[in-house]
């Protein structure tokens, strides 16, 4: 079986789960070829698992600071006409199945040529009823106008009684430490100087920040650190809690770490806000409201952390169901799955 696989790069927790993806279809016997679209190829990085991978320009979304979407600037940076002749061009042909990570290109192309195409991404739950008031008719035509396919399997951390798998993402690959003043910050679209401001006065802890960087600096007890994935997971193995946005990747690598989380969602984007509500419901963090408060932070750092919960091998699982051809239903793959977990509890 040879595998067309498009990731959706502006975000990297869709990287994250290729990176997962990757050594369980090979270790099933798949080839498989990468495809990345969304972000500009020099800012990608620890990309060596992907071999001779491609990438294209496809849909990106901009940011404003905090993380709301600049919708002007989403405009002006892309281009219909590209992503069309993008989607026409791609060559398909030697392949039995495309795989999209909710990236436009692969799936489109796939749909025009009537290849088989199979959806593996945290926003394809959206096609199901989920608890909470941030997603509805209109998130489900978005979601799957943006990335159709002929399956979609949706992840998520619950499975609400509908047929979703629990978060995919890789074993922990360092043992769990307690460094009890260090706290892992992952903001990328809030200016440095905002997060000095806020973690300056708590002069007793340690705020190990990754962000766009090309060489690392420390401002008293601040240490801004760029981008790495490996260092990255050191350092969520050892901290004493994690301070980051609302997406899905990270949240769910924090569960499995067994460290607490306080989640600051970005404003107007309702993947985020779903993700902030359903993480309330399910005790899994605490969550900033619209602006930064110091006592909130104060609390939340006295906080305890959780156990350490590791989630079932659903690459793996996924990895098997694909090669045989996807006999059993979706349903059948989540109830097994859920079943090896246990059954999360849901508040209210």
């Amino acid at each position: 079986m040879k595998i067309l696989y498009g990731v959706q790069a502006t975000g990297n927790g869709h990287i994250t789960r290729a990176r997962v993806m990757e050594p369980a279809l090979a270790a099933a016997g798949v080839d498989v070829d990468y495809l990345f679209s969304g972000r500009d190829p020099a800012a990608l990085f620890n990309m060596e698992p992907f071999g001779d991978f491609r990438c294209r320009r496809g849909l990106t979304f901009s940011y404003q600071p905090g993380g709301r979407i600049d919708v002007p600037g989403t405009l002006l940076g892309n281009s219909l006409w590209q992503l069309w002749r993008e989607i026409r061009e791609l060559d398909l042909s030697g392949y039995d199945l495309v795989i999209s990570d909710f990236e436009p290109v692969t799936a489109r192309a796939a749909r025009k040529r009537g290849l088989p195409s199979l959806g593996i991404a945290h926003q394809y739950v959206f096609n199901h009823r989920l608890p909470g008031h941030h997603q509805g008719w209109g998130t489900r035509a978005a979601i799957r106008a943006f990335a159709p396919v002929d399956l979609a399997v949706g992840l998520h951390w619950h499975h609400f009684g509908q047929p979703i798998l629990p978060p995919l993402i890789s074993p922990p690959r360092y043992p769990v430490s307690l460094e009890a003043d260090k706290i892992l910050v992952y903001l990328p679209y809030e200016p440095q100087d905002e997060l000095l401001r806020w973690f300056r006065p708590f002069s007793d802890y340690r705020f190990v920040v990754y962000c766009a960087l090309k060489e690392g600096r420390v401002i008293e007890n601040v240490d801004f650190r760029p981008f790495s994935r490996d260092g990255f997971e050191q350092d969520l193995a050892s901290c004493a809690g994690v301070i980051s946005n609302s997406g899905f990747g990270l949240s769910s690598e924090t569960v499995q770490y067994g460290k607490k989380l306080l989640s600051k969602p970005y404003l107007g984007q309702v993947e985020q806000l779903s993700n902030a509500e359903l993480m309330t419901r399910l005790g899994m963090a605490t969550v900033m409201q619209q602006q930064f408060e110091p006592r909130q932070l104060a609390d939340w750092l006295r906080l305890p952390n959780p156990e350490p919960a590791p989630y079932p091998d659903v690459a793996g699982s996924l990895a098997r169901w694909i090669a045989g051809g996807q006999r059993e239903t979706v349903d059948e793959l989540a109830r097994q799955l859920w079943d090896e977990y246990g059954e999360p509890a849901v508040a209210g």
